[in-house]
């Protein structure tokens, strides 16, 4: 199983820290979610553990080698990224979209094979979005164009996904699909790594959660014991009542 980890990292753009002091493991067939306010360092921070932002300090592996002794095409069969939507600048089908996510395993001027066609059809079917394939990606709505760049991901089959916010703009149907998604890709022993600003779904499916605050992990471990109403009721500055009226009705993850 493919494993990632981040030891002592900070990091930012252009030498300037956004986040520093960072450790984090990721290990096959585990879901780690990352809670914190807007701002905080989120997106940075997974920008960095997939290698497109070098470290400031502090350092990231894949596998147990450096994550830059590792080619950009390997580490694209390792590492799977989801980011949040976009409306896109091209007028790409999705299935189009979705076999992007197969590049890593061809030359640069392969033309996809019948199996990279079989594998993205299969990645629209299992997201409930098959239909879609062959509209095009601009003229779908943000919450479909969420589910063909999850697709994308899991049509790259890689050891590790990280995954920015993945139920954002989609309806509620959608969003318990995900997090279904989410279960069976820890089963298949796949590492997911996820932002979300819903902590009622990190409580659902992470193994482990760690909370996010000025680029630092203030605390990690397991959900219930980690993102409690009153560390929530701070990262948020939120009210405790409301916070706890929020996310009271979650139970254990099944």
């Amino acid at each position: 199983m493919t494993k990632l980890e981040a030891r002592g990292l900070s990091f930012g753009y252009d030498g300037t820290p956004v986040g520093e002091g960072v450790d984090l493991d990721l290990t096959g067939g585990e879901v780690v979610c990352l809670l914190g306010p807007n701002g905080g360092g989120k997106t940075t921070l997974f920008r960095t553990l997939l290698g497109v932002l070098p470290p400031i300090a502090g350092e990231v592996r894949v596998a147990e080698r450096p994550l830059s002794r590792w080619p950009r095409r390997e580490r694209a069969r390792l590492l799977g990224w989801v980011p949040q939507a976009h409306a896109g600048l091209f007028a790409f089908t999705v299935e189009e979209v979705v076999l992007m996510g197969r590049a890593a395993r061809h030359g640069r001027y392969t033309a996809p094979s019948r199996r990279d066609h079989d594998v993205a059809r299969a990645a629209l079917e299992r997201l409930g979005i098959g239909r879609l394939a062959e509209r095009v990606y601009t003229q779908i709505s943000g919450g479909e164009r969420q589910l063909t760049l999850i697709a994308r991901a899991l049509a790259q089959e890689a050891g590790i996904l990280i995954l920015d916010e993945p139920t954002a703009s989609l309806d509620f149907g959608n969003q318990l699909r995900v997090l279904g998604e989410i279960r069976r890709l820890r089963d298949d022993d796949i590492g997911i790594l996820m932002s979300t600003h819903q902590p009622e779904h990190a409580l659902e499916v992470a193994d482990r959660i760690a909370l996010l605050e000025g680029g630092r992990i203030v605390a990690q471990g397991p959900p219930h014991e980690t993102a409690t109403p009153e560390r929530l009721a701070h990262l948020y500055r939120a009210d405790l009542a409301a916070v706890t009226a929020r996310i009271a009705p979650s139970g254990a993850r099944p």
